[in-house]
């Protein structure tokens, strides 16, 4: 079978894709990890997944581990110790991702999937600059769009799944908060599901061949769901049968992170796209809708 190289397989994007790979089974998915000896890469290791040795800093270990791969599944994380805080800016995340580009592109990878987040800059007018994470996934997607490498672009929003990898839903003596920074009650907000991931990358992996779908060069925003806070809140305390109380709260803590909420409570992320993406469904994407989600993520977790 061809062979799917997919970077962060230890990580909740990466993950995803790999269920999602092996579920499917028309693919092999090869995961890329920096420490053969970690927890997460002994575990697909016992599960019979092939693991090899990357460096997103050093082009010549991508090239090898990207070596006889169809297609890569790329990504680069703004968070690591190693790109921020090492910088404010995080400009190492930029040399990461093109290093990822220039290896695909020395290897004749068929296609490179890259995850990306909006343009902060550019969609806040100038109003928001300092969304390093954000912005900087855009000047590798410009850079991966004049390599010539043949790709796709999955856009994600704010994670779904942050209720409860982030403590963005606290337990309270009579129920739960959902503390959200810099958003006001009606402010709309766009959600990304991880496991959509999975299943939008797997979308597009089955059909970018056939040149009449047009994946080739193309981004599809993976947005599972809008809502408001409050109206989250809603779903959550119905399915849950526990109060659950949107709060805004002043700040994150973090000038990044504020400007990031701003951006999305102001200016909103993909709002042009509808829910779910028609383009993904149409490659055979299958989502679940918000209340689905609340039901199979949410009521196990906080019940």
């Amino acid at each position: 079978m061809p062979i799917i190289t997919i970077f962060g397989a230890n990580g909740s994007q990466g993950s995803a894709v790999l269920q999602s790979v092996l579920a499917d089974g028309t693919y092999t998915p090869r995961a890329v990890t920096r420490n053969l000896e970690s927890e997460g890469s002994k575990a697909l290791i016992a599960k019979g997944i092939e693991v090899v040795v990357g460096n997103l800093w050093d082009v010549e270990s991508l090239k090898k581990a990207m070596q006889g791969s169809e297609v890569v599944f790329g990504m680069t994380n703004f968070w690591d110790p190693e790109v921020f805080p090492a910088d404010p800016k995080g400009a190492g995340e930029i040399t990461q991702g093109k290093n990822l580009v220039d290896a695909a592109k020395a290897v004749g990878v068929k296609l490179f999937i890259w995850t990306s987040l909006p343009n902060a800059t550019k969609d806040s007018n100038g109003l928001y600059t300092r969304v390093y994470h954000c912005d900087n996934k855009v000047r590798i997607e410009e850079y991966l769009k004049e390599s010539g490498v043949p790709f796709a672009t999955l856009l994600t929003c704010w994670f779904l799944d942050n209720l409860w990898k982030l403590g963005s839903m606290q337990k309270t003596d009579t129920g739960y908060i959902i503390p959200i920074p810099k958003f006001e009650a009606t402010d709309e907000q766009s959600g990304t599901h991880t496991k959509d991931i999975g299943i939008a990358a797997l979308a597009v992996l089955k059909n970018y061949k056939d040149a009449s779908k047009g994946v080739v060069g193309k981004s599809f925003p993976v947005v599972s769901a809008r809502f408001t806070y409050p109206q989250l809140a809603e779903k959550i305390a119905k399915a849950i049968k526990k109060e659950v109380t949107f709060v805004s709260v002043p700040t994150a803590g973090v000038e990044e992170l504020d400007e990031m909420f701003l951006l999305q409570a102001k200016f909103g992320s993909y709002k042009d796209s509808p829910v779910p993406n028609p383009d993904l469904v149409a490659l055979g994407a299958k989502f679940d809708s918000l209340d689905e989600f609340v039901q199979k993520e949410v009521v196990s977790r906080f019940a």
